[in-house]
């Protein structure tokens, strides 16, 4: 009988076939849940390392290669300031306060502080690119 060789070799690709049509769903983390306040409405942006980011409480979109870097960089910029739980006060000229929940911790400063920290300017630079781009209209 020749059919039992056939069966001994097809039976792991058939397996391996049922485990990949399982559709292990992996979630990728979330990199930051970003909040501004301030002048106009309040704005929340949760970047998820999968890709995507959710503006307002929408549903997940895409966002470019280019704004995922741009949210692994900001990560590694500011996880030191968020496991020390940085915290600068708003002065009174300030428009708008961040705060930047990470794995970390959490960090907040107001708009003035990007003058004098280059991962806070990188931050609201974040900001005006996710809203010129996936979060356009979201402001």
């Amino acid at each position: 009988m020749r059919w039992p060789w056939l069966i001994a070799l097809a039976a792991p690709a058939l397996a391996a076939l049922a485990l990949a049509g399982c559709g292990f769903d992996v979630q990728s983390p979330d990199d930051f849940l970003l909040t501004r306040t301030g002048q106009g409405t309040t704005l929340t942006l949760l970047v998820n390392d999968g890709g995507t980011i959710r503006c307002n409480g929408s549903k997940p979109k895409p966002i470019s290669d280019a704004l995922l870097i741009h949210a692994r960089d900001l990560v590694d910029g500011l996880s030191k300031d968020a496991k020390r739980s940085l915290h600068i006060p708003a002065p009174p000229n300030s428009v708008y306060q961040y705060r930047i929940r990470l794995q970390a911790g959490t960090i907040a400063f107001p708009d003035t502080s990007a003058a004098h920290r280059e991962e806070f300017a990188s931050a609201e630079e974040f900001v005006l690119q996710a809203l010129a781009g996936p979060c356009s209209g979201s402001s």
